[in-house]
């Protein structure tokens, strides 16, 4: 692609799981690798709070698009760009730039098949699929940070998740300091997200740091603390992330979510049940009735979807037998994206 046309920038971090969400519509509409400029953002070391990402992004959250407007898009006009930071938005963007109908200086030979539900039903349908999974309840940073419901399993994830706010707190403060000694200039409001960021960093990472101590070396305060983590993580995992996947296999119709074709959802939901099985312990490896039934498990309380999904085999041979297989909707998609090219790049190196 000539350097005069001007491109997307997509910030991400590779871990985030809704960036994964964008990295699978890039391959599924056969974007190529010089059609949009990919710009790393360590979380793990907070640079998500730098000055210069929050004059793209004020929220300090991945993924976000740096587009050209479409007016912009000729080489004899000055471009000009807005940052998109909603990942609905972003892949609705990416879904529409890449078709037969788009301006989009494409390089790529690839098929762009379109990603958007085809009928108003559907697209209730998906929206409403989309919207449950970016709710606070469906939220998969509440749990991964409140994936522990006893002190042994505390103790395991304590140090990762000690070291991961430790580090926002550490980069939130060198901000704080640099624009105290007049080396940055940050807005009133500007100091006012990072002092709050820092807080709630903090005392997670104060939680994370007692996590590998008995309870009975804690201080009153400390057992308080460990008390309402406790709590909030039956909360989110047996009564929020319950209900959420229980409403999920109501409204997807299977295998994927709007049936046999993929479509907009599957993308968000892809990636959130990828990390949703992860943190049930499951693996890349693992079939579709494995990876639901790790999560049910990890669910607990004798949580199970319902196996209301039948699907037939292609017969082998002429004289095989083919036995109808009836799965959870969520296990049949899990069978179903696994097998994508998509996928298998993506989560190249793991879940996620």
């Amino acid at each position: 692609m000539a350097d005069s046309v001007p491109k997307a920038s997509l910030y991400y971090y590779p871990p985030s799981i809704w960036c994964a969400a964008v990295l699978l519509c890039l391959e599924e509409k056969g974007y190529s690798e010089e059609e949009i400029d990919k710009k790393v953002v360590d979380l793990s070391k907070g640079e998500n709070y730098a000055l210069s990402f929050l004059r793209l992004n004020p929220k300090a959250t991945v993924p976000t698009l740096v587009a050209p407007l479409e007016k912009t898009l000729s080489a004899e006009v000055e471009s000009r760009f807005k940052a998109l930071t909603e990942t609905k938005t972003i892949i609705e963007f990416l879904d529409k730039s890449r078709s037969a109908f788009s301006r989009t200086n494409t390089t790529s030979s690839a098929p762009a098949p379109a990603l958007a539900p085809a009928t108003i039903a559907f697209t209730t349908v998906s929206n409403s699929i989309i919207d449950l999974l970016h709710s606070d309840e469906a939220h998969p940073g509440a749990a991964r940070w409140y994936n522990a419901r006893d002190e042994a399993t505390l103790a395991k994830i304590c140090p990762s998740l000690q070291a991961f706010f430790a580090a926002k707190r550490d980069a939130i403060a060198a901000s704080l300091a640099e624009s105290e000694k007049g080396a940055i200039q940050a807005s009133a409001k500007t100091k006012k997200f990072w002092e709050d960021k820092s807080t709630a960093a903090s005392e997670f990472a104060q939680l994370f740091g007692d996590g590998e101590k008995p309870e009975s070396e804690l201080s009153p305060e400390a057992k308080a603390k460990r008390e309402e983590y406790f709590n909030t993580a039956k909360l989110v995992w047996e009564t929020n992330l319950r209900n959420v996947l229980t409403r999920l296999s109501k409204e997807m119709i299977g295998p994927h979510a709007l049936g046999d074709q993929l479509s907009l959802a599957d993308l968000h939901l892809g990636a959130w049940l990828a990390r949703l099985v992860t943190l049930a312990g499951g693996d890349i490896s693992d079939k579709g009735d494995v990876a639901i039934g790790k999560l049910e498990k990890h669910i607990g309380n004798g949580f199970a979807l319902p196996k209301d999904f039948q699907w037939t085999p292609a017969r082998r041979d002429d004289t095989s037998e083919v036995k109808p297989v009836v799965q959870s909707k969520l296990a049949a998609f899990w069978d179903a994206v696994r097998e994508r090219p998509s996928w298998k790049k993506v989560y190249a190196n793991g879940l996620h």
